[in-house]
Protein backbone atom coordinates (compact mmCIF):
# COMPACT_ATOMS: atom_id res chain seq x y z
CA UNK A 1 0.00 0.00 0.00
CA UNK A 2 1.52 3.61 -1.32
CA UNK A 3 1.54 6.00 1.66
CA UNK A 4 0.92 9.81 1.57
CA UNK A 5 1.51 12.05 4.59
CA UNK A 6 -0.93 14.80 4.52
CA UNK A 7 0.60 18.05 6.94
CA UNK A 8 -2.43 20.42 8.34
CA UNK A 9 -4.78 17.49 7.83
CA UNK A 10 -7.09 17.90 10.78
CA UNK A 11 -9.26 20.31 9.25
CA UNK A 12 -10.00 21.99 5.90
CA UNK A 13 -8.17 21.23 3.02
CA UNK A 14 -5.84 18.53 4.64
CA UNK A 15 -8.97 16.55 6.51
CA UNK A 16 -10.40 16.73 3.23
CA UNK A 17 -7.29 15.71 1.16
CA UNK A 18 -6.50 12.57 3.68
CA UNK A 19 -9.98 11.46 3.66
CA UNK A 20 -9.98 11.64 -0.38
CA UNK A 21 -6.42 9.83 -0.67
CA UNK A 22 -7.68 7.29 2.45
CA UNK A 23 -10.55 6.95 -0.15
CA UNK A 24 -8.34 5.73 -2.62
CA UNK A 25 -6.68 3.46 -1.26
CA UNK A 26 -3.67 5.22 0.11
CA UNK A 27 -2.50 4.54 3.69
CA UNK A 28 -2.37 8.18 4.83
CA UNK A 29 -0.39 9.73 7.72
CA UNK A 30 -2.14 12.70 9.09
CA UNK A 31 0.43 15.36 10.32
CA UNK A 32 -0.63 17.71 13.04
CA UNK A 33 0.24 19.99 16.09
CA UNK A 34 -2.64 18.43 18.11
CA UNK A 35 -2.90 14.83 19.15
CA UNK A 36 -6.23 14.57 19.77
CA UNK A 37 -7.46 16.39 16.47
CA UNK A 38 -4.82 14.10 14.68
CA UNK A 39 -5.77 11.10 16.49
CA UNK A 40 -9.84 12.15 15.36
CA UNK A 41 -9.08 11.91 11.83
CA UNK A 42 -7.50 8.72 12.12
CA UNK A 43 -10.60 7.13 14.18
CA UNK A 44 -12.64 8.67 11.02
CA UNK A 45 -10.65 7.19 8.45
CA UNK A 46 -10.28 3.61 9.88
CA UNK A 47 -13.97 3.72 11.19
CA UNK A 48 -14.55 4.29 7.33
CA UNK A 49 -12.35 1.42 6.20
CA UNK A 50 -9.21 3.23 5.55
CA UNK A 51 -6.00 3.24 6.73
CA UNK A 52 -4.09 6.02 8.92
CA UNK A 53 -1.48 7.24 11.31
CA UNK A 54 -1.21 10.21 13.20
CA UNK A 55 2.16 11.95 13.66
CA UNK A 56 3.13 15.26 15.59
CA UNK A 57 4.15 18.26 13.37
CA UNK A 58 4.83 21.80 14.71
CA UNK A 59 5.49 23.48 11.39
CA UNK A 60 6.54 26.94 13.74
CA UNK A 61 9.29 24.28 14.60
CA UNK A 62 11.93 23.41 12.46
CA UNK A 63 13.36 21.10 15.38
CA UNK A 64 9.65 19.18 14.88
CA UNK A 65 10.43 19.41 11.36
CA UNK A 66 12.74 17.36 11.37
CA UNK A 67 11.99 14.79 14.22
CA UNK A 68 8.77 13.98 12.08
CA UNK A 69 10.58 13.58 8.95
CA UNK A 70 12.73 11.13 11.20
CA UNK A 71 9.56 9.20 12.08
CA UNK A 72 8.75 8.50 8.58
CA UNK A 73 10.18 5.54 6.83
CA UNK A 74 8.71 5.59 3.65
CA UNK A 75 6.44 8.46 1.56
CA UNK A 76 4.97 8.22 -1.75
CA UNK A 77 3.36 11.65 -1.86
CA UNK A 78 3.54 14.35 0.07
CA UNK A 79 1.26 16.98 0.51
CA UNK A 80 2.23 20.58 2.19
CA UNK A 81 -0.82 21.56 2.87
CA UNK A 82 -0.76 23.43 6.09
CA UNK A 83 -0.85 27.22 6.62
CA UNK A 84 -1.62 30.81 8.34
CA UNK A 85 -3.30 33.38 6.79
CA UNK A 86 -3.66 36.60 8.97
CA UNK A 87 -1.34 36.23 11.57
CA UNK A 88 1.04 38.36 12.58
CA UNK A 89 4.18 37.03 15.08
CA UNK A 90 7.21 34.60 14.78
CA UNK A 91 8.33 30.76 14.96
CA UNK A 92 9.94 29.09 17.20
CA UNK A 93 12.94 29.72 15.28
CA UNK A 94 12.54 33.50 15.16
CA UNK A 95 11.23 33.89 11.16
CA UNK A 96 8.21 35.48 10.13
CA UNK A 97 4.84 33.56 10.86
CA UNK A 98 4.16 33.26 7.31
CA UNK A 99 7.49 32.08 5.48
CA UNK A 100 7.93 29.99 8.57
CA UNK A 101 5.40 27.84 8.57
CA UNK A 102 4.24 28.08 5.07
CA UNK A 103 7.45 28.25 3.36
CA UNK A 104 10.42 27.35 5.64
CA UNK A 105 8.86 24.05 7.83
CA UNK A 106 7.56 22.76 4.86
CA UNK A 107 11.32 23.11 2.71
CA UNK A 108 12.52 21.42 5.55
CA UNK A 109 9.93 18.59 6.32
CA UNK A 110 10.16 17.65 2.66
CA UNK A 111 14.21 18.02 2.06
CA UNK A 112 14.29 15.49 4.97
CA UNK A 113 12.31 13.27 3.79
CA UNK A 114 14.05 13.01 0.35
CA UNK A 115 15.76 9.79 1.63
CA UNK A 116 12.46 8.43 2.39
CA UNK A 117 10.90 9.08 -1.20
CA UNK A 118 10.84 6.52 -4.03
CA UNK A 119 11.64 7.27 -7.25
CA UNK A 120 8.24 9.39 -9.03
CA UNK A 121 7.26 10.01 -5.39
CA UNK A 122 5.44 12.90 -5.59
CA UNK A 123 5.35 16.27 -3.74
CA UNK A 124 2.50 18.75 -3.94
CA UNK A 125 2.07 21.63 -2.47
CA UNK A 126 -0.98 24.40 -1.88
CA UNK A 127 -0.38 27.86 -2.59
CA UNK A 128 -2.70 30.37 -3.74
CA UNK A 129 -3.72 33.43 -6.18
CA UNK A 130 -3.02 35.03 -3.69
CA UNK A 131 1.00 34.88 -4.79
CA UNK A 132 -0.13 37.62 -7.77
CA UNK A 133 0.36 40.49 -5.04
CA UNK A 134 3.87 39.77 -4.24
CA UNK A 135 6.52 41.16 -6.08
CA UNK A 136 9.61 39.49 -4.95
CA UNK A 137 11.22 38.31 -1.85
CA UNK A 138 12.76 40.67 0.90
CA UNK A 139 15.15 37.83 2.72
CA UNK A 140 15.58 41.05 4.94
CA UNK A 141 12.15 40.61 6.09
CA UNK A 142 12.13 37.39 6.55
CA UNK A 143 13.52 37.72 10.00
CA UNK A 144 11.14 38.89 12.60
CA UNK A 145 7.91 39.55 13.41
CA UNK A 146 5.20 40.39 10.96
CA UNK A 147 4.86 44.37 9.62
CA UNK A 148 1.52 44.69 7.76
CA UNK A 149 -1.05 45.17 9.41
CA UNK A 150 -2.86 41.75 9.27
CA UNK A 151 -0.05 39.62 7.50
CA UNK A 152 -1.51 39.23 4.14
CA UNK A 153 1.25 40.52 2.57
CA UNK A 154 3.26 38.50 4.21
CA UNK A 155 0.90 35.65 3.60
CA UNK A 156 1.22 36.15 -0.23
CA UNK A 157 5.10 36.55 0.09
CA UNK A 158 5.03 32.91 1.50
CA UNK A 159 2.25 31.83 -1.13
CA UNK A 160 4.72 33.13 -3.94
CA UNK A 161 7.60 30.65 -2.20
CA UNK A 162 5.61 27.59 -2.51
CA UNK A 163 5.93 28.06 -6.20
CA UNK A 164 9.52 29.07 -6.11
CA UNK A 165 10.17 26.16 -3.80
CA UNK A 166 8.33 23.93 -6.72
CA UNK A 167 10.21 24.84 -9.26
CA UNK A 168 13.00 24.15 -7.48
CA UNK A 169 12.43 21.11 -6.38
CA UNK A 170 11.47 19.84 -9.55
CA UNK A 171 14.62 21.26 -11.39
CA UNK A 172 16.83 19.66 -8.56
CA UNK A 173 15.55 15.96 -8.24
CA UNK A 174 14.27 15.21 -11.32
CA UNK A 175 13.54 12.09 -9.82
CA UNK A 176 10.56 13.64 -8.44
CA UNK A 177 7.29 14.90 -9.63
CA UNK A 178 6.38 18.33 -8.06
CA UNK A 179 3.45 20.43 -8.42
CA UNK A 180 2.32 23.51 -7.09
CA UNK A 181 -1.88 24.21 -6.62
CA UNK A 182 -4.37 26.89 -6.30
CA UNK A 183 -7.05 25.30 -4.26
CA UNK A 184 -9.96 27.34 -4.87
CA UNK A 185 -11.06 30.46 -2.46
CA UNK A 186 -11.80 27.75 0.03
CA UNK A 187 -14.01 27.86 3.53
CA UNK A 188 -11.13 27.13 5.65
CA UNK A 189 -9.99 28.51 9.55
CA UNK A 190 -7.79 30.75 6.92
CA UNK A 191 -10.45 32.80 5.89
CA UNK A 192 -11.40 35.11 9.11
CA UNK A 193 -14.49 34.96 10.99
CA UNK A 194 -14.98 39.02 10.14
CA UNK A 195 -14.63 38.57 6.85
CA UNK A 196 -17.21 35.71 6.68
CA UNK A 197 -20.43 37.53 5.87
CA UNK A 198 -18.56 39.18 3.22
CA UNK A 199 -17.49 36.10 1.26
CA UNK A 200 -19.51 33.12 1.78
CA UNK A 201 -20.95 33.46 -1.48
CA UNK A 202 -17.86 32.75 -3.04
CA UNK A 203 -16.41 30.40 -0.66
CA UNK A 204 -16.20 26.57 -2.03
CA UNK A 205 -16.10 23.91 0.36
CA UNK A 206 -13.00 22.13 1.72
CA UNK A 207 -13.86 18.76 -0.61
CA UNK A 208 -13.73 20.74 -3.84
CA UNK A 209 -10.56 22.82 -2.60
CA UNK A 210 -9.17 19.15 -1.91
CA UNK A 211 -10.20 18.05 -5.33
CA UNK A 212 -6.96 19.24 -7.55
CA UNK A 213 -4.55 18.95 -4.68
CA UNK A 214 -5.91 14.99 -4.32
CA UNK A 215 -5.81 15.52 -8.73
CA UNK A 216 -2.03 16.51 -8.42
CA UNK A 217 -1.18 13.62 -6.14
CA UNK A 218 -2.75 10.14 -7.64
CA UNK A 219 -3.39 11.47 -11.65
CA UNK A 220 -2.01 10.02 -14.61
CA UNK A 221 -2.58 13.32 -16.27
CA UNK A 222 0.41 15.06 -14.60
CA UNK A 223 2.48 12.03 -13.74
CA UNK A 224 5.23 13.11 -16.58
CA UNK A 225 5.77 16.83 -15.37
CA UNK A 226 7.23 18.80 -12.64
CA UNK A 227 7.02 21.74 -11.58
CA UNK A 228 4.29 23.41 -12.47
CA UNK A 229 1.46 25.21 -10.72
CA UNK A 230 -2.59 24.00 -11.29
CA UNK A 231 -6.57 24.92 -10.62
CA UNK A 232 -9.25 23.21 -11.28
CA UNK A 233 -7.16 20.34 -12.94
CA UNK A 234 -5.83 22.64 -15.47
CA UNK A 235 -2.29 23.88 -15.86
CA UNK A 236 -1.62 27.57 -15.06
CA UNK A 237 1.09 30.06 -15.49
CA UNK A 238 2.16 31.86 -12.34
CA UNK A 239 3.18 35.43 -12.06
CA UNK A 240 6.48 36.77 -13.45
CA UNK A 241 8.46 36.35 -9.77
CA UNK A 242 6.97 32.78 -9.64
CA UNK A 243 8.69 31.80 -12.84
CA UNK A 244 12.00 33.78 -11.78
CA UNK A 245 14.67 30.57 -11.51
CA UNK A 246 17.22 32.69 -10.53
CA UNK A 247 15.21 34.11 -7.48
CA UNK A 248 13.20 29.85 -6.93
CA UNK A 249 17.33 29.32 -6.51
CA UNK A 250 18.14 31.86 -4.22
CA UNK A 251 15.26 31.01 -1.82
CA UNK A 252 16.11 27.07 -1.70
CA UNK A 253 19.83 28.19 -1.04
CA UNK A 254 18.49 30.41 1.63
CA UNK A 255 16.39 28.04 2.84
CA UNK A 256 19.14 25.33 3.39
CA UNK A 257 21.17 28.20 5.13
CA UNK A 258 18.75 29.48 7.46
CA UNK A 259 17.93 25.19 8.41
CA UNK A 260 21.62 24.66 8.87
CA UNK A 261 22.25 27.38 11.03
CA UNK A 262 19.80 26.39 13.37
CA UNK A 263 21.34 22.87 13.79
Amino acid sequence: METALVTGATSGIGQAAATQMAHLGWHVIVAGRFPQKTAGVVDDIVTAGGSAEAIHLDLASLESCRNAASAVDRVDVLINNAGVGVARGTTTDGFEIHFGVNHLGHFLLTTALLAAMSPGARVVTVSSAAHERARGIDFASVRGRTRSLLGLQEYATSKLANILFTRELARRHPQLRAHAVHPGFTDTAIIPRFARPFLRRSLIPAEAGADTVVWCATSSDVENDSGGYYARRRSLQPSIPARDDALAAALWDRSEGYCGSLG
